[in-house]
């Protein structure tokens, strides 16, 4: 914060009680860090890492945590990478897209797989052929393999909170589902 001249202030957090800050967090930087995540993911690994140290940083605030390692702090905090939010955005997107709880059509960005004996789901997704990686790693690209790795029973979800629990159960089983590459954090 500045002052009168080049004077700064740094503020300094006190009062470090764990729920207090992870409801700040989620409030005022969380926002901002996934603000259209959707439409721009990071693809290249510097970029993603770049993201994350928001993270790291915001996890080492907390004086009992402070000298764990990065997965272990967010796991105590309940708190998930970026990278695993961002890939959870794009399934919520594409639910929302199969089940017409959006206006876009679903024909604008995905194509339904006509193979039948396909093993998995019943809405399995052709992956388009790209050869630029603007294209390859657009949402409607990027997204196909990781949607048809799902269960049946998270595409037969009800509702989007359905299938945002449904998630966090496979998460919870499968701890690399979200993510692209081993974390280099």
């Amino acid at each position: 914060m500045r002052l009168k001249g080049s004077r700064t202030l740094n503020l300094t957090i006190i009062y470090k009680k764990k729920e207090i800050l992870l409801s700040l967090y989620k409030t005022l930087v969380r926002p901002l860090v996934e603000y259209f995540a959707a439409a721009w993911s990071p693809y290249y690994q510097k970029d993603k890492i770049l993201l994350e140290r928001t993270r790291h940083r915001f996890t080492r605030m907390f004086p009992e945590l402070k000298f764990l390692p990065y997965e272990e702090r967010l796991v105590k905090l309940g708190l998930w990478t970026l990278e695993e939010r961002r890939n959870r955005a794009d399934l919520i997107e594409v639910f929302k897209l199969v089940k017409g709880l959006v206006n876009n059509p679903f024909d604008m960005f995905f194509e339904k797989s006509t193979n039948s004996h396909l093993r998995g789901h019943s809405w399995k997704l052709n992956k388009r052929r790209c050869h630029m990686d603007v294209r390859k790693y657009f949402f409607s690209v990027r997204v196909v393999d990781r949607w048809n790795k799902l269960p049946q029973e998270a595409i037969d979800s009800t509702s989007v909170d359905v299938f945002k629990s449904r998630l966090q159960s496979i998460r919870d089983a499968q701890m690399s589902f979200f993510t692209d590459v081993p974390a280099l954090y």
